[in-house]
């Protein structure tokens, strides 16, 4: 089972050549990937301050996430709790997020971010 990070859902879904080999590989034969809401919510901020010029809609990104059987995590009350207690290593919130997701359901983040990795989960890259 396979928590898709941000940038590498974006890669995936766009086939970029900045998504390892391995990674695409993994998430092309499994049979669980997801995505968190978040990523979209981050996405949207994003888009708004122009941060990030991507042409898809949320909605749009979304449909296209399930079309590939990527699933959309929502954000659950109990993975809040969880990142009460995840050390203050990475300050950004959207990956603090992803990080109790995975850790709440067991899973390994796809992921570039070097910080990601000093937390007690396992990630790819």
């Amino acid at each position: 089972m396979y928590l898709l990070d941000t940038h590498a859902m974006l890669w995936y879904l766009r086939d970029s050549p900045e998504l390892s080999a391995s990674a695409h590989s993994l998430i092309d034969k499994a049979e669980y990937v997801a995505v968190s809401i978040a990523s979209f919510w981050e996405i949207a901020i994003k888009q708004s301050i122009g941060k990030m010029q991507f042409c898809m809609t949320i909605p749009e990104l979304e449909s296209l996430c399930l079309d590939r059987d990527i699933q959309v995590l929502p954000i659950q009350s109990v993975v809040l709790e969880q990142i009460k207690s995840l050390p203050k290593i990475h300050g950004d919130p959207f990956d603090r997020l992803i990080i109790a997701q995975t850790q709440i359901g067991k899973m390994t983040i796809i992921t570039r971010d070097r910080m990601i990795p000093q937390y007690p989960v396992p990630t790819i890259w």
